[in-house]
């Protein structure tokens, strides 16, 4: 199955926006929680064959994620999400930010604020996704860095569980 049919992925350069919107053939609880429990979110939110691995979460209002991005050769690229507001099973808020292993952001790096929302629609949930940048330039990073492509493989990689579990 071509998983990109239900994803939408729009830049918005006046913006310095992104939007992406993915619809998964699952309920809104497993959605959500495949989005904010660190051990189902480590399966899936790095494009293949690197693997996320996360070091500390408190997902709570002021809470944060630590987490690196390990390549397949053992390389790490750290980063940051700073929990600024959580809706449970409706919406959650945070900044990110790239950072060493001790989470000490790397301020040249792009910084963004995500805004992801849930809806449920019956045996499936959609997920939208705002990302907001500074300045184009740190959009433009990022795009060039790979985010479209890797962004998109990590939901397929969550479309591929959702629809493997369906089928067991």
């Amino acid at each position: 199955m071509n998983s990109n049919t239900n994803l939408e992925f729009t830049v918005n350069k006046e913006n310095a926006t992104v939007h992406v919107v993915k619809t998964f053939a699952a309920t809104l609880p497993q959605v959500w929680d495949a989005y904010t429990v660190p051990a189902l979110l480590d399966q899936w939110w790095a494009p293949r064959p690197w693997v996320s691995r996360t070091k500390s979460m408190e997902f709570k209002e002021g809470g944060r994620r630590l987490y690196a991005m390990v390549g397949p050769n053992g390389e790490e690229h750290w980063a940051l999400a700073d929990f600024t507001s959580i809706s449970p099973k409706t919406n959650y808020k945070f900044t990110d930010a790239f950072c060493d292993e001790n989470g000490n952001i790397k301020e040249e790096m792009p910084q963004s604020a995500w805004d992801v929302d849930f809806k449920a629609g019956g045996e499936s949930t959609t997920v939208a996704v705002t990302i907001k940048h500074e300045k184009l330039a740190d959009l433009e990073q990022l795009i060039e860095m790979g985010f479209k492509e890797g962004f998109t493989a990590a939901l397929n990689n969550l479309d591929e569980i959702f629809l493997t579990s369906k089928n067991k």
